[in-house]
């Protein structure tokens, strides 16, 4: 057996397998909750591992952000993608423009493709919502999301078993 096999058979393997896939793009808490508890951890821990995951790199989106598009924009190759991401970033911050930090939350806790903590950082970065306000919409919206995935997922695993 692998020394990697090891570890994610234990409790912190299957922490941290759930925290790292939280922080993907994409997947991100919606994906990570359903991992984590399909790998045996109970609900609550996979929900925070999620969260947490999720977490880490908003901070980063919301703070670079602006920058990385802007140095980014003027290369060939990056320049119609970084245009084709703010365009999306302000179409979804359309409810976020009109209801501020509510919207923001929303944004976020709508456990659907396309919303999540990636998705409210890159709209609270391109409409220079300052960090102090975003992550706390943010972690908020995580809250509401990890709560609706959870509960669909134990519903599903409990119609399986």
């Amino acid at each position: 057996m692998l020394i990697s096999e090891c570890f994610f058979e234990t409790m912190g393997g299957e922490l941290l397998m759930t925290f790292l896939v939280a922080m993907a793009p994409v997947i991100e808490l919606r994906g990570a909750i359903p991992a984590g508890i399909s790998v045996g951890l109970p609900p609550a821990l996979a929900c925070a591992a999620a969260i947490a995951g999720n977490l880490v790199p908003a901070p980063f989106i919301i703070v670079l952000g602006r920058r990385i598009f802007d140095w980014l924009r003027g290369t060939r190759f990056f320049g119609p993608k970084i245009t084709w991401l703010e365009r999306r970033a302000h179409l979804k911050g359309r409810m976020v423009r009109k209801y501020r930090l509510a919207g923001l939350v929303v944004l976020v806790g709508i456990p659907l493709p396309g919303t999540g903590a990636w998705t409210g950082a890159l709209v609270a970065s391109v409409l220079d919502i300052r960090m102090r306000h975003a992550l706390p919409a943010i972690f908020l919206g995580l809250l509401i999301a990890a709560a609706i995935t959870t509960a669909i997922t134990l519903g599903l695993f409990n119609l399986l078993i």
